[in-house]
């Protein structure tokens, strides 16, 4: 299975949790533990980003001033 198409099992699979079978719902765990570990990394990572950003627009900034004699 494609990953969209995991997705709908698992969109399927919550809808219908208390009809669902064990493996189903193993199915479902473990795709949105994936998903959530992912989506962590990635708000981590673009996050560090971000700060570097920061860090560097004010440096840029504090310099631009300096030279304008703000």
């Amino acid at each position: 299975m494609t990953k969209k198409q995991d997705s709908i099992k698992v969109s399927q699979i919550i809808k219908e949790h208390k009809s669902s079978s064990n493996k189903d719902l193993v199915f479902a765990l473990e795709f949105i533990k994936e998903d959530f570990e992912l989506t962590k990394d990635s708000l981590i990572k673009l996050t560090h980003h971000l700060d570097k950003l920061e860090i560097s627009y004010n440096l840029l900034l504090d310099e631009m001033n300096k030279r304008t004699n703000k």
